[in-house]
């Protein structure tokens, strides 16, 4: 490997924990910044920005959560909660003594390619070169805040602005946006509110967080050997049998099968409708003073509306055509990889419906083989150059999903893992085996490894 090839990763969240380690695995050089104080990225709810509520848990279980290599503690819950989570992140980093490497209290102002190396300009004002940027910033940091006609005369907040529900208490509440987040709010709304209300654009398939006793996407992966279409259609009939009618809660008739947008895992959401204190509502139509008026023209007076309507994906340190950007979404090579310049890579970028860690451990030693290849001179890089622009390796599954800027860069879980396995026996480069990925084999494998002080 050449001697002056180095890496740069920019954030200590998961994402950028699991490159370090796939960094010194293979022997690669890095240098590693975080503008936080400290290790946890959007888990960390001191992180300035941290759209964190106090409330929070994983939506995937620890089963299937967790970094290869390195499982959750078993006497965490199945679902774990945000503080267990950042816990895990942080004795993730110290098994593998990831910590002594990051420059902590360092944010990037720029990365730019200059003469065929990055040029990355810190905070500070200094600018280091570098072969390849990783770029683990995720994307829940840029909200996306909806526009309405008319004017609210109440509060309105984004999501990640939300973290006690305490503020709820003795106002009419509407949450706008039925994703994860948002549903969770609306049930801590349910809660603490005088009246709560859930605004949704379309009807939702609610998927219990167990299911037969066991963690839903722990269950899912049980019929994975059927077909894509059939395993939407065993799944529409095990919810029609857990859930029943929706619409007797007020619940729209999902016009979609399961799989077919990201899964809204709740099992409180639907208790609550049940019990009267949450009230599901259209889509928003427009404002008029302390009311709001809903498309299906029914109105509710409102003093504080909390819109959980996700995040723009942004690199704002770098070149938006890095990221293919259509409209206000990315589109990499594998939900990863730039399609413009696969030396600059997003791995936390990826929306799926499933555990991601795995998978960022998955993309990242992808990357890895590739930075080790371009080091070596290994024709396997160019070769892999080749495959990111042709637009091959399709990670959506093929399923047909509902509209949304969000499902325009979805992934589904099990044919990324088919699609990850298929690359990398095209390509030669090893598939990663858990043995390998523990504490011990990993620090011996990258004791030649020559990382830089954190300052």
């Amino acid at each position: 490997m050449a001697n002056d090839f180095r890496i740069c990763i920019i954030g200590a969240g998961a994402c950028g924990l699991s490159m370090a380690r796939a960094a010194r695995r293979h022997g690669i050089a890095y240098d590693h910044f975080e503008r936080h104080s400290d290790i946890g990225g959007v888990w960390d709810q001191s992180n300035p920005g941290s759209p964190v509520y106090d409330s929070a848990h994983m939506i995937s279980s620890k089963t299937m959560s967790a970094f290869k290599g390195f499982p959750m503690p078993a006497d965490y819950p199945d679902y774990p909660g945000h503080r267990q989570i950042l816990a895990y992140l942080r004795a993730f980093a110290k098994a593998f003594d990831l910590r002594s490497a990051i420059r902590f209290s360092t944010g990037v102002t720029s990365a730019e390619k200059r003469d065929g190396r990055w040029a990355v300009t810190l905070d500070s004002g200094e600018t280091r070169q570098y072969d390849a940027v990783v770029a683990a910033t995720g994307l829940a940091w840029h909200p996306r805040m909806p526009t309405y006609p008319g004017a609210f005369s109440g509060e309105m907040i984004h999501s990640s602005k939300f973290r006690s529900p305490d503020i709820f208490r003795g106002r009419r509440v509407l949450v706008i946006g039925a994703g994860n987040s948002g549903v969770d709010i609306a049930s801590d709304a349910a809660r603490m509110a005088d009246k709560a209300f859930l605004s949704m654009r379309r009807a939702y398939h609610f998927i219990p967080k167990h299911i037969f006793g066991m963690p839903a996407d722990v269950f899912a992966v049980t019929g994975s050997i059927l077909p894509m279409r059939l395993q939407q259609y065993v799944f529409a009939f095990v919810l029609k049998l857990l859930n029943g009618d929706v619409t007797r809660h007020g619940l729209r008739k999902p016009d979609h099968l399961p799989l077919s947008s990201h899964p809204i895992v709740n099992t409180a959401a639907m208790l609550h409708m049940a019990h009267g204190d949450l009230t599901p509502k259209v889509d928003v139509e427009r404002f008029d003073g302390n009311e709001v008026v809903f498309t299906d023209g029914s109105r509710e007076e409102i003093d504080l509306i909390v819109a959980a309507t996700g995040y723009v994906h942004k690199a704002p340190f770098a070149d938006p055509q890095l990221l293919a950007n259509d409209g206000e979404e990315s589109n990499l090579f594998m939900r990863t990889f730039s399609r413009k310049d696969p030396t600059f890579t997003c791995g936390g970028f990826i929306e799926i419906n499933g555990g991601v860690y795995q998978f960022y451990d998955e993309f990242n030693d992808i990357a890895a083989n590739y930075f080790r290849d371009m080091a070596d001179g290994n024709p396997r890089a160019r070769r892999f150059e080749e495959i990111v622009r042709s637009g091959a390796y399709d990670v959506s599954g093929r399923v047909n999903y509902v509209e949304s800027p969000r499902h325009h860069v979805y992934a589904n879980v099990l044919e990324t893992a088919r699609q990850v396995k298929k690359l990398k026996r095209a390509l030669g480069w090893k598939p990663l085996v858990d043995a390998e990925l523990r504490p011990a084999a990993t620090l011996a494998a990258g004791a030649a490894v020559r990382l830089a002080p954190a300052e």
